[in-house]
């Protein structure tokens, strides 16, 4: 008898999805993946989490997850083999993600989008956002990763949205001075973990699946 897989609706370049996909693969548990549209959701999804953004986690227990550091969480509560959850740095990785999904992230949506938002101008928004730039910066001027010398729960929290920054104005990044930043998110743009999670999918079809 087969047991029922968990079922991960996700969006192949949304941060939020990329980073709780990171966590399910990194805990080696085996999940459907199912793409989706965002212009077109499926109803399934929406039944299970009528919010209607991903990523969005149904267990094999039927427990609906909604939130990507919530995914992340329970996966590593799971089989967490290199310590991503490190035990003394609870309190500052928590601060730290913090400060990504919350500032960051607002100015991060309006560079990237600054013709949608024209109270201010481009490198407006990209010099408030550089803010938290400095302040990873200053933490790999001390460790490899952003907490100790190995990978933690913070460094996969917030690569995606630092990926996503950067790609804004590829040229401009790779030229600024910022040269462990750039270190950092090289390495783990050429992660086994990352291009796995990275493969493409075609959009789950849930007219055929329903």
């Amino acid at each position: 008898m087969t047991s029922k897989r968990s079922v991960l609706y996700s969006f192949r370049r949304c941060p939020y999805a990329i980073r709780a996909r990171l966590a399910l693969n990194y805990a080696q548990i085996n999940v459907e993946l199912r793409e989706v549209k965002l212009k077109n959701k499926p109803p399934q999804m929406l039944a299970v989490s009528p919010k209607g953004t991903v990523p969005v986690l149904l267990t094999s227990h039927d427990d609906i997850i909604e939130e990507s550091l919530e995914i992340m969480y329970w996966a590593l509560a799971q089989h967490d083999p290199e310590k991503w959850l490190h035990e003394n740095k609870q309190i500052e990785i928590k601060a730290l993600i913090s400060k990504n999904d919350g500032e960051f992230k607002y100015y991060l949506d309006r560079y990237k989008y600054a013709d949608r938002f024209p109270e201010f101008s481009e490198k407006f928004y990209r010099q408030k956002g550089e803010v938290f730039l400095m302040e990873l910066e200053q933490l790999l001027n001390k460790h490899k990763f952003l907490q100790k010398d190995t990978l933690s729960l913070a460094d996969m929290a917030i690569f995606p949205f630092i990926r996503q920054f950067a790609n804004v104005d590829s040229h401009w990044f790779a030229q600024a001075n910022y040269p462990k930043l750039q270190g950092w998110l090289q390495s783990l743009l050429d992660s086994e973990l990352f291009i796995g999670v990275m493969e493409k999918y075609p959009p789950w079809d849930f007219q055929v699946n329903e």
